[in-house]
């Protein structure tokens, strides 16, 4: 079976929430969630029964929200879809890590200039504890934290790169280029492939990716949720 084909990849938070991810999941039977604080994903299996979205219920309280990616499932009518967005899944089929020089590891004491940079670029769920997810490479030009880019869903052989931005102010210097490279470079080490989703509205984005040699392999729905 080509790595392509890796079932897992349809249901990649699922993936991660049932494997090497696992010591973050709030559980309730075959329903699976992050804490709000980490990630807004909410994660049940490929082919949800009527009782997996009653046990999602317990981790969704009344009034809150969650994410759930989709593959063709409908919501229930016992859940309400506040907003959709697709997103397409790319692969690292043919992607060079290469470390990059000028990047700097971040850690919780950064959290606070990551979070303000990802609140002015939007480049995806960003918050307080995300960045226990996994490494995140950052630039700083002035002391200002004006590039960032990590890993977010992880699971045996593959890990995420998310959360890839650069201030307005610094764009057009290949900066998100090199610290994608820097964070290849640092999965395949770990012998790990890499994957990234990308909003199909976002074409420079995923023009970008194409470049770097990341390949389109599926369009997913990410539905926001509430009881």
């Amino acid at each position: 079976m080509s790595f392509v084909d890796d079932a897992r990849l349809d249901n990649p938070a699922y993936a991660a929430l049932s494997g090497a991810q696992a010591r973050f999941a709030q559980i309730s039977g075959r329903a699976l969630r992050y804490p709000t604080d980490v990630a807004p994903f909410l994660a049940l299996p490929s082919e949800p029964s009527p009782e997996d979205w009653r046990d999602a219920a317990d981790l969704v309280p009344p009034g809150t929200r969650a994410a759930v990616a989709r593959t063709g499932v409908d919501v229930p009518a016992t859940w309400k879809t506040l907003r959709e967005f697709e997103v397409v899944q790319m692969l690292g089929v043919h992607v060079n890590g290469i470390d990059e020089p000028e990047a700097i590891s971040l850690n919780r004491a950064d959290v606070p200039e990551m979070l303000e940079l990802a609140r002015q670029t939007d480049p995806g769920p960003f918050l307080n504890r995300t960045i226990e997810l996994g490494d995140y490479l950052g630039i700083r030009r002035d002391g200002q934290l004006v590039a960032m880019g990590g890993e977010r869903f992880h699971f045996d052989g593959w890990t995420e790169i998310s959360a890839v931005c650069t201030a307005p102010t610094h764009r057009g210097h290949g900066m998100a280029s090199r610290l994608v490279a820097g964070l290849i470079a640092g999965i395949q080490r770990r012998s790990e492939r890499a994957l990234l989703h990308v909003v199909t509205t976002n074409t420079n984005a995923i023009r970008l990716y194409q470049q770097l040699g990341f390949r389109e392999r599926r369009q997913l729905t990410i539905s926001v949720v509430t009881r």
